[in-house]
């Protein structure tokens, strides 16, 4: 078949997944792909022989898409387990065809700040992971010493913020700390990634103080534009200084964005994310009251939304990533000064995210592209994760990307079922998740925990047993 990649493996397939639409970097095709020790070992025609002994699963026209890679997870798990755990966040993933996960350094208890914290959080997502797992580490005023010995432990990057985090324990940068740690980083070649907002104009924008603020334009007014385009730029001007590698997290201001630009064509390393909540929900839609919508940066109004969709289209923003942040139901009051501010969003990503590309006329490959192949290469992943080629890890979402459904918050996978998705119609029924090669998730049924604890070294990834 014309444009289908020769087969190198000697037919002796354990596993082939037959599909009229399969999702590869060379784009979409009727392909058969071969899988054999986990492992992906032919990309074939459609109608190849199927090696004897090898099992064929017929997706007929589901589309075949590439395991999602999804590096912006607050899993909480230990000491906030409450809030979420590796067991529900990783089963929310499957159902949402996501494979890989790295969770952030913060809302556990302890943080992820020490070699020591990390290998904490290890043992307790061992024996959880329904998918695969990986870490960030945690930059904070006073452990520039930490920030090596935790790379070479295997973290992917480190996470800083520049204004507070909301949790006591991970506090946030101030512009000398963030040049130390930074150099530091840039020192070994290492990655930072930040939660971009100027603590000067959050402190100078109006306040929630005095009552109880159940308008969202209040809280909306409280975390300005203004506070991110002012982090974003200080951040790339050190970035620049330092020769460093960045990473701006949920990027919601589309005022940022030719900044972020013209760095980019300057040479800078810098990369840029935005979420499925910035891209399917507009500030003029949130009711008041209605705190399942609360997150910073906040989701801004229509005019902001069609900017960052046009940068995801040309390159500026990098990828898409869910930025899932749960809390218990009580945290999520009708008070905006008050309430948690995070969304939970791992199991309707994929589906929340394709509503609107198709709406906007993108394709399933864009998507694939902004949530599995861009965020794979963001921590070093790409050689085994994020497409469907030869060598890479068997790792598939089956998706019928034409069937809808209505989000029931009884259906959802993770911890506390509050979403702000809740009575959306979506497109794109995720019918199972595969995790080299083994079907993790079918039909919302699932197996046993099958997730690997990963790292940047590829030889010691970690295998649940």
């Amino acid at each position: 078949m014309e444009g289908v990649p020769v087969s190198h493996d000697d037919g002796t397939a354990e596993l082939v997944l037959r599909s009229r639409r399969v999702i590869t970097p060379e784009g979409t095709r009727a392909a058969s792909v071969a899988v054999t020790a986990g492992k992906i070992t032919a990309v074939r025609a459609h109608d190849a022989e199927v090696p004897a002994g090898a099992r064929l699963e017929d997706l007929g026209d589901d589309v075949l898409l590439p395991g999602l890679v999804d590096t912006h997870v607050h899993v909480n798990d230990p000491g906030r387990t409450e809030w979420e755990g590796f067991w529900t966040a990783t089963r929310a993933a499957a159902a949402g065809g996501i494979t890989t996960l790295v969770d952030m350094p913060l809302n556990s208890l302890p943080p992820t700040t020490t070699v020591g914290h990390l290998r904490t959080k290890q043992d307790v997502a061992r024996s959880r992971a329904h998918v695969d797992v990986g870490f960030w580490g945690g930059a904070l005023p006073g452990n520039v010493k930490d920030l090596r010995p935790l790379h070479d432990a295997g973290v992917f990057g480190f996470k800083a913020f520049l204004s507070p985090s909301g949790v006591d324990e991970f506090p946030e940068l101030d512009q000398d700390q963030l040049a130390r740690s930074l150099a530091e980083i840039a020192g070994f070649g290492g990655l930072l990634i930040v939660h971009a907002e100027d603590p000067h104009h959050l402190a100078a924008a109006p306040q929630m103080d005095g009552g109880k603020a159940v308008a969202y334009a209040t809280f909306l007014a409280s975390r300005p534009r203004d506070a991110e385009n002012t982090a974003v730029a200080h951040l790339v001007a050190l970035a620049e200084r330092l020769d460093a590698r960045v990473h701006v997290l949920h990027l919601s201001s589309s005022d940022a964005l030719p900044l972020i630009a013209a760095a980019k064509r300057r040479g800078v390393r810098v990369t840029a994310e935005t979420c499925p909540h910035y891209l399917t929900l507009t500030a003029e839609e949130v009711p008041d009251g209605a705190s399942e919508f609360k997150c910073c940066p906040p989701i801004r109004e229509a005019a902001n939304q069609d900017l960052l969709w046009q940068a995801l289209a040309d390159g500026t923003i990098d990828c898409v990533v869910t930025d899932h942040s749960p809390s218990t139901a009580d945290l999520k009051t009708d008070d905006f000064a008050t309430a948690w501010g995070g969304i939970s969003g791992l199991q309707l990503s994929l589906p929340a995210v394709w509503t609107e590309a198709r709406r906007r006329g993108h394709t399933l490959e864009d998507v694939v592209r902004w949530m599995s192949t861009r965020t794979a290469r963001l921590v070093g992943l790409d050689d085994r994760k994020g497409a469907i080629e030869e060598g890479r890890d068997a790792d598939f979402a089956v998706l019928a990307p034409d069937e809808t459904f209505t989000v029931d918050p009884a259906a959802l996978q993770h911890r506390n079922r509050v979403t702000a998705y809740a009575g959306k119609t979506l497109h794109g029924v995720v019918r199972s998740t595969w995790l080299r090669g083994r079907r993790v998730m079918s039909e919302g049924a699932f197996t046993d925990p099958a997730g690997h604890l990963l790292t940047r070294h590829p030889r010691e990834e970690d295998p649940i047993t």
